[in-house]
């Protein structure tokens, strides 16, 4: 289970990446990388990071599923996820 700080962190990230992206796209256009080098560091989306949606683990995550492989596994067992078999695992 990630902290709960952690978690906080992200979504701060989150919203800056949102406030920030339509001029960090504008600035990219006209190639003005100093000014682009002034914005916010969190406000860049390679910043964020993929974490599961039910405990917040950043390692291991599936993206397709947004869960981390534990989580996937516990509920592929219990037959929650539609169309995924458990095959010998």
């Amino acid at each position: 289970m990630a902290k709960e700080s952690m978690k906080a962190r992200e979504v701060k990230r989150a919203k800056l990446v949102e406030k920030y992206a339509e001029k960090r796209a504008k600035l990219r256009e006209e190639g003005d990388y100093q000014a682009l080098s002034r914005l916010p560091r969190n406000s860049n989306p390679n910043r964020m990071h993929n974490r599961c949606s039910i405990t917040g683990r950043p390692k291991g995550y599936m993206r397709q599923f947004g869960l981390s492989r534990i989580q996937f596994r516990e509920m592929a067992s219990n037959g929650l996820i539609p169309g995924i078999k458990k095959a010998s695992w």
